[in-house]
């Protein structure tokens, strides 16, 4: 399922991330790699605030929906 059916406050693994190639080298480098935990810590203003390798990263809604747990 992808990272925006998650609510504020659930963890999951990320499984796969969709997307253009460029899409997926950006959300890599902020960290979102398969494997990994992620934390949705809150959605505000249609992006998604998330605890991913003890740093939060703000995210658009779009991209969330590219990352799947």
């Amino acid at each position: 399922m992808p990272l925006t059916l998650l609510k504020a406050g659930e963890s999951s693994i990320i499984t796969r991330i969709g997307g253009k190639p460029e899409v997926r080298q950006f959300l890599e480098g902020l960290g979102f790699v398969v494997g990994t935990p992620v934390t949705v810590i809150n959605e505000i203003d249609g992006n998604v605030i998330c605890a991913i390798r003890d740093t939060r990263v703000a995210i658009s809604k779009e991209m969330a929906k590219k990352i799947y747990v």
